[in-house]
C-alpha cells in the first residue's frame, strides 16, 4: 500500500474513532454523575462505598456480551468501576481514622531521641546511617533486628535503625518480614553508599576464608569467586570484624567498612571490593509513633489482595491515576496461610497533598491487611 492510500484510509477510520469518542465522553461523564448520586444513596443509608458483589455481575456481564473483545471490554469497565469508587471514596471522605492520623500526627523528628538502636556493634553499616541520622542520638547495639524491633517497642521515644535494601543484593527480607508483622511506623531514611574492604588481623598470614554479613557477601560475590576465598556467613560485618580482631583466628578475613577496620585495629588488604562502584544500602528509622513531616516525599504502606483477576493491577492503577510514582514493591508471605501474601509499596507523594490521602483512604476501607506505614523524607 502507498503512502498516500494508507494515510486517506487512515484518515477515515480515524474520523470513524473521533465521532465514537464524541458519543462515548458524555455518556461516561453521566455515568459519573451517577456514581456521584450512588455515593449520596450509599452514605444516607450507611452503606459501604465498595459493593464487590454488584462490581462483579457488571464485570461479567460485560463479558459475556463482549464478544471477541470481552477480556478487553472487562479491563475498559473495571477502570471505570476504579475510578467511580475513587470519586464516592473521595465525596464521602471515608477512611477516618488515617484522616485524623494525619491531622494529628507530630510533624517533626526529634533530632535527639531517647534512644536509637541498631543491628550489630560499632562500626557497623548501622551505626554509620544511625550517626548520620541522629549525631546527637545515644545509640544502642544488638545482636538481632528482631531485638530491635523488640525494644523500638518497648521503649519510649525509641527509634530504630535498619537496612532494607541494597542496590546490588536488593531487599533484607528479613527485615521486610518483621516491618509487615509489627507495622510500626517509618519515619526516615537515607542511603549510605557501601565501600566494602578485605581486612584481616595479620596481614603476614594467606588469607583463603572471609566472614560477613550474607548482604555483605553477596554484594563481594565476583571478588571472592576471583580471589578463590571461602564466604562465611557472619550476623554482621562489624561483628565479623570485632571476631577476627579479638580472636585471630588463622587464615580468617572479614568484610567489612574502613570504620569498622579501624574501629577494631584491623588491617585493610584492599579497598572496594564491592561488585558495584556505586553500591549502595538503604535504611529506614521504625518508631512505635507516626511522625509526619510536612516536606515528606516517600509514602510506605503495606496490604494483602483479594484472589480475583486483576487485583493487584487495579490498585496500582488507584497510584497512576492520582499521579504517584511507585518505587518499590515486595511480596512476602503471609505467616501460617498457604501461598497468601502481603505487598508492602513504597511510593513518592505527600499524606499531607488531597490526592494522595485520598487515595490511601479509600485503599484502607476496601483492602484485608491494610496498614499505612509513614511519609517521611529520604535523606
Amino acid at each position: 500500500m502507498e503512502e498516500r492510500e494508507y494515510q486517506e484510509k487512515m484518515n477515515v477510520v480515524r474520523q470513524t474513532i473521533d465521532e465514537i469518542d464524541r458519543q462515548l465522553l458524555p455518556l461516561f461523564l453521566r455515568r459519573m454523575e451517577c456514581s456521584k448520586e450512588v455515593a449520596r444513596l450509599k452514605s444516607q443509608a450507611g452503606q459501604p462505598v465498595f459493593a464487590p458483589q454488584r462490581e462483579q455481575a457488571i464485570l461479567e456481564r460485560v463479558g459475556s456480551q463482549g464478544g471477541e473483545f470481552s477480556r478487553e471490554a472487562q479491563a475498559l469497565y473495571g477502570t471505570i468501576l476504579e475510578v467511580s469508587r475513587a470519586r464516592q471514596h473521595q465525596m464521602l471522605q471515608t477512611g477516618e481514622s488515617l484522616r485524623r492520623l494525619e491531622r494529628e500526627a507530630s510533624r517533626q523528628m526529634p533530632s535527639a531521641p531517647a534512644e536509637v538502636i541498631c543491628q550489630g556493634v560499632e562500626g557497623a553499616w548501622s551505626h554509620q546511617a544511625a550517626k548520620t541520622l541522629f549525631p546527637q542520638a545515644p545509640i544502642s547495639f544488638v545482636p538481632e533486628f528482631r531485638q530491635v524491633f523488640d525494644l523500638v517497642d518497648q521503649g519510649q521515644g525509641s527509634l530504630g535503625v535498619v537496612p532494607v535494601e541494597n542496590s546490588a543484593a536488593g531487599s533484607v527480607a528479613a527485615v521486610y518480614d518483621l516491618i509487615l508483622q509489627y507495622r510500626f511506623y517509618m519515619v526516615g531514611a537515607v542511603d549510605v553508599k557501601v565501600v566494602h574492604c578485605l581486612a584481616a588481623a595479620d596481614p603476614a598470614v594467606p588469607v583463603t576464608q572471609v566472614a560477613s554479613h550474607p548482604q555483605a557477601l553477596s554484594q563481594c560475590s565476583q571478588y571472592l569467586r576471583e580471589k578463590g576465598l571461602k564466604p562465611v556467613e557472619w550476623s554482621n560485618t562489624a561483628a565479623a570484624a570485632r571476631h577476627v580482631a579479638q580472636e585471630h583466628p588463622a587464615g580468617l578475613g572479614v568484610l567489612c567498612s574502613r570504620a569498622a577496620a579501624e574501629q577494631y585495629g584491623l588491617v585493610i588488604l584492599e579497598e572496594g571490593v564491592q561488585n558495584e562502584k556505586n553500591n549502595t544500602t538503604r535504611f529506614v528509622v521504625i518508631s512505635r509513633e507516626p511522625i509526619l513531616p510536612e516536606d515528606a516525599n516517600k509514602i510506605s504502606l503495606c496490604f494483602s489482595i483479594p484472589h480475583t483477576t486483576g487485583s493487584l493491577y487495579h490498585v496500582l492503577e488507584r497510584f497512576a491515576l492520582c499521579g504517584l510514582n511507585l518505587t518499590k514493591i515486595e511480596s512476602r508471605p503471609i505467616p501460617g496461610r498457604t501461598f497468601e501474601y502481603d505487598f508492602y509499596l513504597d511510593f513518592t507523594g505527600n499524606i499531607h497533598q488531597g490526592s494522595a490521602l485520598d487515595v490511601l483512604c479509600s485503599l484502607q476501607e476496601e483492602l484485608p491487611r491494610f496498614s499505612f506505614l509513614g511519609n517521611y523524607s529520604e535523606r
